[in-house]
């Protein structure tokens, strides 16, 4: 996991090497900047894989690369090529399937990236599938920029835009959508099912095991964790982890109020992990707060709410491990919002679902990601494989709706129920802020401190952008103080899994 920056068609090493020092957190490891055939090319690392020889940006021959992501397929890629590797590093994988396949070559990586490779036939930008890692980008002076993070860009210019997840683009030909990640249609139950039988219990259990199992690779010395609230999304993720390891450190944090330090514990104790937590106070979540916001690049109230207790965990877990794996996804894939609940049209939800699943890379995955690379750690989120994302999304979407005989995520429960203690299983959906003990904490404050006629004054941004609430108010006066117009709060994505009156 990395930071990328660079610029295109000519060099400029002064703009992206101050680029490049913002993100430093993204790779405390090491940074690189190269003169390329087709502009400039910088490089925060993290050193994941081949820790050695893995540097950026990597060239080979007049090619060169600058990578951020995990690709988890890389060996059975690496064996099919007729001459040998240098490294052991996916970065080097990437590009030579590149130079072999062209543009084609996005399409045969199984893992979450963002990558650019120069040469002198142009530049060609990819991102994956869902949007996993962030990549912006924006024209200034007859030059095209990009970035893993938009503060990287926002005291070049101003006209910055996110890069579409699942596209590549090349200066040659521009745009090309290279995912099969589709909108799937809700398949036809043929037989009348409307429950799922053991086998495809089994068969999600067993899709679910293979995406945490390849989210485990890394070099030998480089630890992979988990983050472990208690809730079922967690817990799965960490059951399947401690299978056939030695050892496996989680990690909870909470307020003392937290539902998810006892629930964690439990969890920890029966897979027999190596649990760490920390209680934090009111306090100090006024005093990380502008932190938060400045490496979230976001002002939406959900969102900081939840990226408030993330921060706390990274910087916990950064202090263990380099690597941990999340539950993020499996609410969107699982139907597990409350705000779901009404839905009784089996396509209405389908379709919901998927919204809420592509609209990930700017809301969950960008607070996944931001909060773990503010202290140099990689999050990865084996609910969002794309086996797993595929086979999910074409099962009856009337096993994923909610009724009384049928909460949410009872597809999910069921699959997993062998795995873990009943209660756990049982354990009703909490967002993570909820089950940290922190979700009322700052609205509280907000409400006390910002009054009717100042919030109706202030509320709205522009045309297209309206706070939701007095804490969002709070939330956007801190980012508006750190960026000003140099973000535009069009480019901030918004959450929409929430109910009525739940940001009030």
């Amino acid at each position: 996991m990395c930071g990328i920056v660079g610029t295109y068609p000519e060099e400029d090493a002064e703009s992206i090497g101050r680029g490049l020092a913002m993100l430093r957190h993204r790779g405390p490891d090491e940074q690189g900047i190269a003169g390329t055939p087709a502009g400039t090319l910088g490089h925060s690392r993290l050193a994941i894989l081949d820790v050695a020889e893995g540097q950026q940006p990597m060239a080979e021959r007049d090619s060169w690369i600058v990578f951020n992501g995990e690709i988890y397929n890389y060996r059975d890629l690496r064996d099919c090529f007729d001459e040998a590797v240098a490294t052991d590093s996916d970065t080097e994988v990437i590009l030579k399937l590149y130079k072999t396949h062209g543009p084609e070559a996005v399409s045969m990586l199984d893992g979450m990236f963002a990558f650019a490779i120069s040469d002198s036939n142009g530049l060609f930008l990819a991102r994956d599938p869902l949007g996993i890692k962030p990549l912006y980008w924006s024209l200034h002076n007859d030059r095209l920029y990009f970035a893993s993070e938009i503060k990287s860009l926002a005291w070049l210019t101003v006209d910055i835009q996110e890069f579409p997840p699942g596209y590549c683009w090349h200066s040659a030909s521009g745009f090309d959508k290279y995912t099969r990640l589709e909108k799937p249609h809700p398949p036809i139950i043929l037989d009348g099912r409307h429950r799922p039988d053991d086998n495809a219990l089994k068969v999600i259990q067993n899709a679910l095991r293979e995406a945490v199992q390849k989210r485990l690779i890394a070099d030998d010395l480089v630890k992979v964790g988990v983050s472990l609230s208690g809730g079922l999304d967690s817990s799965i993720v960490a059951a399947l982890a401690r299978e056939g390891r030695d050892r496996l450190d989680t990690f909870v944090v909470g307020t003392i109020e937290s539902e998810d330090i006892e629930a964690s514990q439990q969890v920890a104790d029966y897979l027999g992990a190596r649990h760490h937590r920390y209680i934090y106070t009111f306090e100090e979540m006024l005093n990380v707060l502008p932190e938060v916001i400045y490496h979230l690049e976001s002002f939406d109230a959900a969102l900081i709410r939840s990226s408030i207790p993330n921060y706390f965990l990274a910087q916990l877990a950064s202090d263990h491990v380099k690597v941990i794996l999340t539950g993020e996804g499996a609410d969107e894939l699982f139907a597990g919002y409350a705000y779901l609940r009404p839905f009784t049209d089996p396509g209405c939800l389908h379709r919901e679902l998927w919204a809420i699943t592509s609209s990930l890379h700017n809301t969950n995955l960008q607070r996944a990601d931001r909060m773990s690379m503010a202290f140099g750690l990689e999050a990865r989120v084996p609910f969002l494989d794309e086996n797993l994302v595929d086979l999910v999304f074409n099962l009856p979407p009337e096993w994923k709706m909610q009724s009384n005989d049928w909460p949410e995520k009872e597809l999910l429960r069921r699959s997993v129920a062998d795995l873990l203690p009943d209660n756990i299983v049982r354990r009703p959906k909490q967002k993570f802020s909820d089950g940290a003990g922190s979700i009322n904490l700052l609205a509280e404050h907000a409400n006390a401190t910002i009054s009717d006629t100042v919030f109706e004054r202030e509320r709205r941004v522009s045309d297209e952008v309206v706070l939701r609430s007095k804490e969002e108010l709070l939330y956007y006066r801190i980012f508006n103080e750190m960026f000003g117009s140099r973000i535009s709060p069009e480019v901030i994505g918004r959450t929409r899994s929430i109910t009525r009156g739940e940001l009030n």
